[in-house]
């Protein structure tokens, strides 16, 4: 099972690192103890949406930025998880949009579902 809370964990404290900055120093910036801090970082704590902003303010990093790591972690671990319980290495998907010619097809216009759900409209030639 992935856990949000040790992603998120792993990606504060390679934030902190990069920066070469110790607990005790983001923890007194941030105004959060350091035994807690040393618990969000170790995915053994949830941090709540406060707490986040106030790591993140102490670390100079934005929240979006902080979570679309996580975010790009969450795929890369689901990836790994769902070729492990396959055996097999999944090969990303990507949609081919573009000049298609479509035949058989009355002129008008026809509709094609993206993977994100959306409607991209074509016209038949």
């Amino acid at each position: 099972m992935i856990l949000l809370r040790r992603l998120l964990g792993d990606v504060l404290r390679r934030q902190r690192q990069r920066q070469g900055r110790t607990l005790r120093e983001v923890s007194s910036s941030a105004r959060v103890s350091l035994g807690y801090l040393s618990e969000v970082e170790r995915g053994q704590k949830e941090a709540s949406s406060e707490l986040l902003s106030a790591i993140c303010d102490a670390l100079d990093v934005r929240m979006s930025e902080l979570m679309r790591e996580v975010s790009d972690e969450l795929a890369l671990a689901e990836l790994a998880q769902s070729a492990a319980a396959t055996d097999t290495v999944p090969t990303p998907v990507r949609p081919m949009l573009g000049s298609v010619p479509v035949t058989g097809v009355p002129p008008e216009r026809v509709t094609i579902k993206a993977p994100a759900a959306e409607a991209v409209d074509v016209v038949a030639a």
